[in-house]
């Protein structure tokens, strides 16, 4: 048996079919998608030996490695989520869940909450509470204590009465890579004095500006120790990751007042580490890698946030240079790259070996069509072009998704309706990009491929009281939403029979059909959702397609 058994959140270890951004439907309220179809697209329990995950999320790769720098390989165990009764005993001290979004408190899941003015639960705050029962039931009578961590414990700092409820002992906020074995040590003692923590979490004012709340129940760093680890602090992972996810820089340093994550510092991998992690990957079978940043193009970066060409394609060769390696592309970064950078985004296109079998994701935040929006929320996003002198930010966004296509790039866009200081002005400008790039063609007729999710701004009082009745979206916000699923449904049908690369003929074409079917439905339903709300739905489906055309040539100097 092990000291310490780690598991994580359930929804973070399916593969959802192999269809990129199919993991969202974790975030679909338990009312609206009917259990036995969202059963299936989330596809098989993950893979295990004897008990142990063939595969997991990368952040408990990573806790795992951090545990194993004082502790022997038996003591630290990485449970399959159904064996976790195979390897706790009288001796084991702590079982460590790492989680995403185990309230439903994140944008996606809002929006589907606030939309749909349902209470229900999602499926990501059923499965985590499925997941501690299964762990309180197992930990029944023994000395195993339960403790959470990852970026989803900001939810249970909103709703803390959450942790009695599910059993939780403690909750750790914050990142762990150099303090991991002290971390645990610490809750096997039941929070013994120690310098470098704190009874309590920190929290953050709308600009900001930290804080820290005493909580008995919330550990993080304390207040004037090191908040975060050096690179040289952070291990390499021992074992395969899930979709062959790897690391190849923490922080973003964009600074949109919105993102959390903008606080980090900036640190970057090497390209001969990144490596390293892919060869585990391989080695287990796994020839995809993801190479996930929350702002790819910001790696190494020059002044004014201008990419760094040599070190990315440094990166992306040394990568797929790596013997094995079917597939890689990076998880997120920003639209004014490729804007700016057309020949870059070519490049970098032709190291990843992109083309018209191979067509390469990444999550792009868009997050509005209006410039004003772009310029009170995330001025350095548009960086190093500006808005005004090179364009609109929607001309920017088109324009980008134009040279993105051109080279076999995908974008997966996100929107935000209910930011700070918006207006039903800031909402149709945002429509009217979405139509007409829904609408718009490359030079050899394609038509633009991307795809586009509405996310909620909740604000924080309302996520403490869960009270979402007072929180009715106006025409302009239900016109956002129209337009995203219109084209969504618009490219279900289109792309479907392409969208899984399972291995099962039948399960492509099962997987395939319902998502064009999926696709069709779930606009069916926003529309009836929108008319109800009393939008107009040929407006919407029409505005800002008049005469209009955003091409401008935007090349940075």
């Amino acid at each position: 048996m092990a000291k310490y058994v780690l598991v994580s959140d359930t929804t973070l270890s399916r593969t959802y079919r192999n269809v990129p951004l199919l993991d969202f439907m974790a975030s679909a309220p338990t009312s609206k998608l009917p259990g036995s179809i969202y059963s299936f697209m989330k596809g098989p329990a993950p893979a295990s030996v004897d008990g142990r995950a063939a595969f997991a999320p990368y952040s408990i790769r990573k806790l795992e490695a951090a545990l194993l720098k004082e502790n022997r390989r038996e003591d630290v165990v990485v449970a399959q989520e159904t064996h976790v009764q195979d390897f706790v005993d009288e001796d084991t001290e702590i079982i460590g869940v790492s989680t995403m979004d185990p309230l439903g408190l994140g944008p996606l899941t809002m929006s589907y909450s606030v939309f749909f003015e349902t209470s229900a639960p999602a499926y990501v705050y059923k499965e985590f509470r499925d997941l501690l029962a299964l762990i309180n039931k197992v930990r029944k009578g023994k000395k195993a204590k339960l403790l959470v961590g990852g970026p989803g414990v900001w939810e249970l700092t909103v709703h803390p009465d959450e942790m009695e409820k599910n059993g939780i002992d403690y909750a750790f906020q914050g990142e762990a890579d150099d303090i991991a074995s002290d971390l645990f040590r610490y809750v096997s003692e039941s929070g013994s004095e120690r310098n470098e923590f704190f009874k309590g979490f920190q929290t953050f004012d709308e600009h900001f500006h930290k804080s820290w709340m005493a909580d008995e129940r919330f550990i993080s760093r304390y207040q004037f120790s090191k908040q975060f680890p050096t690179l040289d602090d952070i291990p390499d992972i021992v074992g395969p990751t899930v979709k062959g996810m790897v690391e190849v820089m923490r922080g973003c340093g964009i600074g949109c007042d919105f993102c959390e994550v903008t606080l980090r510092p900036l640190r970057y991998y090497p390209p001969e580490r990144v490596r390293r992690e892919i060869q585990i990957n391989l080695a287990a079978g796994m020839a995809n890698a993801w190479l996930h940043s929350d702002e790819f193009f910001a790696y190494q970066h020059g002044r004014n946030f201008v990419p760094n060409e040599e070190a990315l394609m440094d990166l992306l060769t040394t990568v797929m240079s790596t013997r094995g390696l079917g597939h890689t592309n990076p998880t997120h970064g920003r639209i004014s790259i490729p804007a700016a950078y057309p020949e870059l985004m070519k490049k970098l296109g032709r190291a990843i070996r992109a083309g018209p079998d191979n067509w390469i994701g990444l999550q792009v935040g868009v997050e509005t069509g209006s410039d004003r929006l772009a310029a009170l929320h995330m001025p350095n996003k548009t960086l190093p072009l500006k808005v005004g002198p090179d364009g609109s930010w929607a001309g920017i966004v088109w324009d980008g998704t134009r040279v993105m296509n051109e080279n076999y790039w995908r974008p997966a866009f996100t929107v935000q309706v209910g930011q700070a200081g918006e207006t039903p002005e800031d909402n149709w400008e945002t429509v009217a990009l979405i139509n007409r790039m829904s609408n718009s063609r490359l030079g050899n007729g394609h038509p633009f491929e991307f795809t586009i999710t509405p996310m909620q701004n909740v604000p924080l009082g309302l996520l403490k009281s869960r009270d979402f009745s007072s929180l009715k979206l106006d025409e302009s916000q239900l016109a956002v939403y129209y337009a995203c699923y219109r084209h969504l449904a618009k490219i279900a049908a289109r792309d479907a029979r392409r969208a899984s690369d399972d291995a099962n003929a039948l399960v492509r074409t099962v997987a395939g059909g319902l998502i064009g079917l999926g696709g069709w439905a779930m606009f069916r339903v926003v529309s009836g959702v929108c008319k109800k709300g009393g939008l107009d739905l040929d407006k919407a489906a029409t505005y800002g397609l008049t005469g209009a055309r955003l091409e401008a040539p935007m090349i940075a100097q």
